[in-house]
């Protein structure tokens, strides 16, 4: 029941029904106050500098559009860079350093999912999970960090910042700001982005199955456990027999889930994403395969304001 609520949840917000479009024009006054409340907090921000080059990558829609890989490709360029999330799904609250130069501090629980891909995915830099991004960029500079990547960092309009926006390649039919639609911003802001990346054509996913770090085949049964946002956008890199079994984007899996679920498929192989491996290998599952995820960004992309950005600060400016 859970499942088929979360999936009706973002066909309603992204590719609504005729029902939920009427449910959808029923909301707009909170959309408009929801617009309102932004385009204030927007005005009236006051950037800070911090005399160190922070790139944002962020996206305006609601859930995930390659966010944490992209970050991911674009860090792995940088000695001394720093990863700053806010680390949804985590167990803890406040700044904590969840790895310092490629040294992993804290579990999982403490992470959250994404700044534990992150910290495996980037062995040399330093990542630190915040709700308060200012007193993480400081954190980073105190380490010694010479490069910020701020991931999902647009709205934070106090921060001066280069900014990247992911635009996806299948947009939204429902164009409206929430509640009435998946836009966390209004849709005109792309304007407002530095560099602009539209996925198929900027960017692309580069999809490869792994079991136990080795590139393998799926086997005809198998079950795909997922708990990140617009789940059935992975069953388009999969063969059409796979079962998609989800949860609620950053869900912490327990026990009982993966037992009930080992139960209904006991002769299945099991198939996740990478942020959802690291909570998952925690279970032995012994037939547990990886959804590896890559980035391959088009070599057309001029990242050339990117790179006087950073430049600028190499220089002292």
């Amino acid at each position: 029941m859970k499942q088929k609520l979360y999936l009706w949840i973002e066909d309603y917000l992204f590719f609504p029904n005729s029902l939920q479009k009427i449910i959808s024009f029923l909301l707009l006054p909170l959309t408009f106050i929801y617009m309102l409340i932004i385009l204030i907090k927007r005005a009236m921000a006051k950037e800070i500098e911090f005399a160190i080059p922070i790139i944002s990558v962020g996206n305006i829609i609601v859930g995930g559009s390659g966010k944490t890989p992209v970050t991911i490709k674009l860090a792995s360029k940088y000695e001394n860079a720093c990863v700053i999330l806010r680390g949804y799904g985590r167990i803890s609250k406040g700044l904590f350093v969840v790895s310092n130069k490629g040294k992993i501090l804290v579990d999982v629980k403490t992470s959250g999912d994404e700044a534990m891909l992150l910290a495996n995915s980037l062995p040399k830099a330093t990542i630190i999970v915040s709700e308060n991004r200012i007193k993480a960029i400081l954190k980073a500079k105190e380490l010694g960090c010479k490069i910020v990547f701020l991931d999902d960092g647009f709205s934070k309009y106090q921060i001066a910042k280069f900014n990247i926006l992911l635009r996806p390649k299948d947009e939204p039919t429902n164009v409206f700001c929430l509640p009435s639609g998946g836009y966390r911003e209004p849709k005109g802001f792309y304007a407002q982005a530095d560099i602009e990346l539209l996925e198929g054509s900027d960017f692309k996913r580069v999809i490869s199955i792994k079991k136990d770090g080795i590139q393998s085949e799926i086997p005809s049964q198998t079950v795909l456990i997922t708990a990140i946002s617009k789940p059935k956008r992975l069953l388009e890199y999969l063969p059409n027999n796979i079962e998609l079994i989800s949860f609620s984007d950053h869900y912490d899996f327990t026990l009982e889930d993966i037992s009930k679920i080992q139960e209904k498929y006991k002769d299945y192989s099991f198939l996740t994403t990478g942020k959802d491996f690291v909570k998952l290998e925690k279970f032995n599952l012994k037939n547990l395969y990886l959804m590896d995820l890559d980035i391959k960004i088009d070599d057309e992309v001029d990242f050339s304001l990117m790179n006087e950005y950073i430049e600028s600060f190499n220089k002292g400016v």
